[in-house]
């Protein structure tokens, strides 16, 4: 009743703010989609998580043994101030510019001894190992020994979708977060082995391909990036040379990823320290890639800056569908809170816009699925890619309708492209 009373309201302030054309022809529309997506759900295989979570049990219970004997004593892994007394107390990790807890001993967060994995101490490799126990203990009880609970009697596995808990526009996933399983690891890997289809089916997956990237090309309209995409050519590649001077033939795999690095994080407003931090290299190195790459793409850093210019004036990013997001701190005083604020303000018209976007071929295609009268299923979306559950006989028919779908959402200054992979599960079409 309270919702109700508030509609006339509600609507007349989204008219007033320029946000009812997107909650009416992008929100609304999508309600219907993400509703039968979640009655569908997806197709899980109880038996394979079972033997999955006592195999990777194994591996654990190996690990903590490997650790405590490195330690010398037994102790609860898991227990920061336990862990934190073996790291630096009895291995002799150092500890300075290291932070103390409340509670009062060092910090045994990620961040803080990732750098001790890497670092060439004498107690590396433990340090790692305690690493490799933490993510294989998350993988476990987050998702191998949770998810059999979750499956119901139609053997699926329902998510719940959100529209409106990420700040840039994404959906969202909830009891059970699908989308935080990882997507690069092989222990993410086993976990989407479980997911499969019927016999007769496959697990297809379309995901556009580097749309931020294009989106950037797109948005700043700088003439060597918009080239770079619409010649064909390997994107990273042609930016390691540019950026590092050297003919693109010469572009060894160690360019191409640091270029590649580069160009995702300017996607992100990332700066010297954070490039540095991720590829490992001098902070001075990184800061000097950085402004190799804005002398490279001259008309990305325009476009940045006036990302940025547009948000102090108006107190919000805007994407090219018209979704705001205020950032309130873009004025602030406080260095830390109005550096972010200016990475989100350059962030948000790429990474909102893709949100848009996606959201949009959402509704498109259970449309045309409709139109064609075909049996293939929408189950799933992350981030950039949607995933079905087709029929085998409507393998050709439903790939060449998804990439035509999803390419003809916008037309941009570059091509805007999806990449169609499928297999018996969740897994091999990735």
């Amino acid at each position: 009743a309270a919702a109700l009373a508030l509609m006339p309201r509600l609507a007349e302030l989204l008219e007033k703010d320029g946000s009812d054309g997107l909650f009416r022809k992008v929100e609304m529309p999508l309600l219907l989609v993400l509703l039968q997506m979640e009655r569908t759900g997806l197709h899980a295989d109880p038996e394979r998580l079972r033997e999955q979570s006592e195999g990777l049990g194994a591996e654990i219970d190996r690990m903590v043994a490997e650790i405590h004997a490195a330690a010398g004593e037994d102790f609860n892994i898991d227990s920061p101030q336990q862990l934190s007394h073996v790291l630096f107390d009895v291995w002799g990790l150092p500890t300075q510019g290291l932070k103390k807890t409340r509670k009062g001993f060092y910090s045994t967060n990620a961040k803080v001894i990732e750098g001790f994995a890497d670092g060439g101490y004498e107690a590396s490799k433990y340090v790692r190992e305690v690493l490799d126990y933490r993510e294989r203990a998350k993988i476990k009880n987050t998702y191998l020994d949770a998810l059999p609970q979750l499956i119901r009697r139609d053997g699926r596995i329902h998510t719940t979708l959100n529209q409106t808990v990420a700040a840039t526009g994404r959906l969202s996933s909830s009891d059970p977060n699908l989308q935080n399983i990882p997507t690069r690891s092989e222990l993410g890997h086993r976990v989407r082995t479980a997911f499969t289809v019927p016999e007769d089916c496959v697990f297809l997956a379309c995901d556009y391909s580097q749309i931020e990237l294009r989106l950037l090309a797109h948005l700043s309209g700088d003439e060597h990036l918009v080239a770079a995409f619409n010649e064909g050519a390997d994107f990273h590649r042609a930016t390691a040379a540019r950026v590092f001077g050297v003919p693109v033939e010469e572009v060894t795999p160690q360019l191409r990823s640091r270029a590649k690095a580069v160009n995702f994080g300017i996607v992100y407003g990332q700066q010297a320290y954070g490039l540095a931090t991720s590829l490992k290299i001098p902070r001075a190195e990184a800061q000097e890639m950085i402004d190799r790459y804005f002398e490279a793409y001259p008309g990305v850093r325009a476009y940045l800056d006036q990302s940025i210019a547009f948000a102090r004036k108006n107190g919000y990013a805007v994407t090219m569908y018209g979704r705001k997001r205020h950032i309130r701190d873009i004025k602030s005083g406080n260095f830390q809170l109005r550096s972010f604020a200016e990475r989100t303000a350059m962030n948000h018209p790429m990474q909102g816009t893709a949100a848009d976007i996606i959201k949009i071929a959402m509704t498109r295609v259970p449309s045309r699925l409709r139109e064609e009268g075909l049996k293939s299923r929408l189950v799933l979306q992350i981030h950039d890619e949607l995933d079905f559950e087709v029929p085998r006989d409507e393998i050709e028919s439903l790939s060449e309708l998804v990439r035509d779908t999803m390419q003809g959402v916008a037309k941009l200054r570059v091509p805007l492209l999806a990449d169609v992979s499928y297999g018996k599960n969740w897994a091999e079409a990735k």
